[in-house]
């Protein structure tokens, strides 16, 4: 990509290890419900806590992964900054986005099952339209990043991403993280609410 490998390696580390964390909770989230049937339809149990589980399982796996990174670091000559405590926020923000969107996307392929495959192929389109493998500054025109700017992924994994790297994200990103949060978690609260009676006889 015409990029140094000092600068390219820890952004493509990052982004490969936030990458997983997203994909595997997605992946997971899809049958978090269906895989908690027995208790679903024994115990009165909120159903976020189901995908509560599926966020904390994969968060344990990033924290394996993570470790990782100060090799890289290591490898390569770089250092990190006072830059990197932003990472906590960032994260946190992270996990609350996913979090909502877990659950809804938990009770659409609890009643549609083959939602299921349309949402993990999607998700690999998604992949190349982030700049998970690939820098955004190789985007030159104009179109590509507005094009950039309008994807919710790429400001979610550019607020951890970023202050790792000993940069500060940009103040949009974290505006638009924090306003997807509230609105989605607001509309998963509703959307569970309405539906949560009808999870057991979907499952």
């Amino acid at each position: 990509f015409k990029t140094d490998v000092k600068e390219f390696l820890p952004f493509l580390t990052l982004g490969l290890i936030i990458w997983s964390f997203i994909l595997g909770s997605i992946t997971e989230g899809c049958e978090a419900l269906i895989s908690a049937e027995g208790i679903i339809k024994q115990l009165p149990v909120p159903l976020h806590v189901h995908v509560l589980r599926v966020v904390w399982k994969n968060f344990i796996i990033f924290l394996h992964n993570i470790v990782i990174f100060p090799f890289v670091l290591l490898a390569v000559g770089k250092g990190v900054s006072w830059d990197i405590f932003l990472a906590i926020p960032g994260f946190l923000l992270l996990v609350l986005n996913i979090s909502w969107f877990l659950m809804i996307i938990a009770m659409v392929c609890a009643r549609f099952r083959d939602m299921t495959q349309i949402i993990l192929s999607i998700m690999q389109v998604v992949f190349y339209l982030t700049p998970v493998i690939w820098m955004p500054k190789l985007l030159s025109h104009r179109v590509g990043q507005v094009l950039l700017d309008l994807n919710p992924l790429y400001h979610l994994i550019d607020i951890v991403r970023a202050p790792l790297l000993g940069q500060v994200p940009a103040l949009s990103s974290y505006i638009l993280a924090v306003v997807m949060g509230i609105v989605g978690l607001a509309f998963s609260t509703i959307m569970t609410s309405k539906y949560k009676y009808r999870v057991p006889y979907w499952v």
